[in-house]
């Protein structure tokens, strides 16, 4: 098993406090293991086995304890110790009535709880009602890229020759452990479906699952273009048919719920407000583009953007789209009182200035920073850093 350091560190100083830890991100990124992760961990620091308790709901062994009543009834059976108890419980959303068990459990029991799930929507609703204020949330993605190297065994010299792979094929382990090329856009494919159908129509009312499908295609084929509900509407009614607004935004929400996508809104930085009239959209995984929009190196310089896009929140940074006047910034990454400026592009041409004088025209204070993937480019223009690509995603 390869640990994934940065979750772990996270994870660490959560061990033994009261809140509920609960573990969050798309299917198939690595939250199964990480709970894996967590029980070596605990055994390692003297837990025994038996105060460990591992439940994966999707798991055929456990469907019969899907409903909080069986599975508490399970728990009493179980628990034969008065020493602390460690629940460990993978895709919880998959018990009717999780939430109210969950409060009740840390009541019943001197117990520790880890939960993972595979929907945004698990923070909302009646989850808010019982563990308000109860409960540390950790985000997690697919592979970074410097994960990317150590789980294929690179060294990080070799980043340039591998980054090409990372951005066509993405991060997702299991996708990532394959050789094949082929082999490796079957697994994507398999991922998707299983994200779309499962965890977004699965799980709502959809009553137009090919239309979902349009949409997810539509924000696939636009990464990075600033896109409203009107423009998606329009889009579709060009084809012939009739669609609402209200359906589209209610579509868009459930793609953000199970974190195939993101949404970025915009934000004013002279007004200091944000936009709510239109908003970039980044996929948690850029092999999707290339598993369903099917267009090699397409739209390059997008790809790169979402890629720094993701590593900004896996950095812990709040991001958006910039507008200053007329100008539009990539992106506003913002973590406590720390305001990064940023622009992303494949390469700086010749004969344009526009990505430096974006970031010249905003106002000093806060660091201004240009992201490129072409090597010549690196260097400084008038007080901004110039880095490239790999040097920023490897970067402690």
């Amino acid at each position: 098993m390869i640990q994934r350091e940065q979750y772990i560190q996270k994870l660490i100083p959560t061990i033994d406090i009261e809140f509920v830890k609960i573990i969050t991100g798309v299917r198939r990124s690595g939250k199964s293991f990480l709970l894996m992760m967590i029980k070596d961990l605990l055994i390692s620091r003297g837990i025994k086995e038996g105060q460990i308790f591992y439940l994966n709901f999707e798991h055929p062994d456990y469907y019969h304890l899907q409903n909080s009543e069986t599975l508490y009834e399970h728990l009493k059976e179980q628990v034969n110790t008065n020493e602390k108890v460690y629940f460990l419980f993978d895709e919880i959303q998959e018990v009717l009535n999780w939430q109210k068990l969950i409060n009740g459990l840390r009541v019943a029991f001197n117990s520790d709880i880890y939960l993972t799930g595979s929907n945004a929507s698990l923070l909302s609703g009646e989850m808010a009602t019982y563990l308000t204020g109860r409960y540390i949330e950790i985000k997690v993605l697919p592979l970074s890229f410097e994960e990317y190297l150590t789980f294929k065994s690179y060294e990080k010299y070799q980043s340039e020759r591998y980054f090409r792979d990372y951005l066509e094929l993405g991060g997702f382990p299991s996708v990532v452990l394959q050789n094949d090329v082929q082999l490796k856009k079957d697994v994507l494919n398999g991922i998707y479906n299983s994200i779309l159908f499962r965890d977004v129509a699965g799980r709502a009312i959809v009553k137009e699952p090919e239309l979902l499908e349009r949409i997810a295609i539509f924000l696939l084929d636009n990464i990075g273009q600033l896109v409203s509900t009107n423009k998606i509407a329009n889009t579709i009614r060009s084809t012939g048919r009739k669609v609402s607004n209200n359906t589209i935004e209610n579509y868009l929400s459930l793609l953000e719920n199970s974190f195939l996508f993101y949404k970025v809104q915009r934000y004013d930085i002279r007004g200091k407000e944000y936009l709510a009239n239109q908003a970039k959209y980044y996929v948690v995984d850029l092999g999707f583009i290339l598993s369903q929009v099917k267009k090699v190196n397409s739209n390059r310089g997008s790809r790169i953007e979402n890629l720094i896009f993701l590593e900004l929140i896996r950095r812990g940074y709040d991001v958006f789209v910039g507008k200053y006047d007329t100008k539009e910034i990539d992106f506003v990454a913002m973590k406590y009182s720390e305001t990064l400026y940023i622009q992303v592009t494949d390469h700086i041409p010749e004969a344009s200035s526009r990505e430096t004088d974006n970031l010249l025209h905003l106002p000093t204070g806060h660091q201004k920073l240009l992201i490129t993937n072409n090597w010549s480019d690196v260097g400084h223009y008038e007080g901004i850093p110039i880095v490239h690509i790999n040097d920023f995603l490897l970067e402690n």
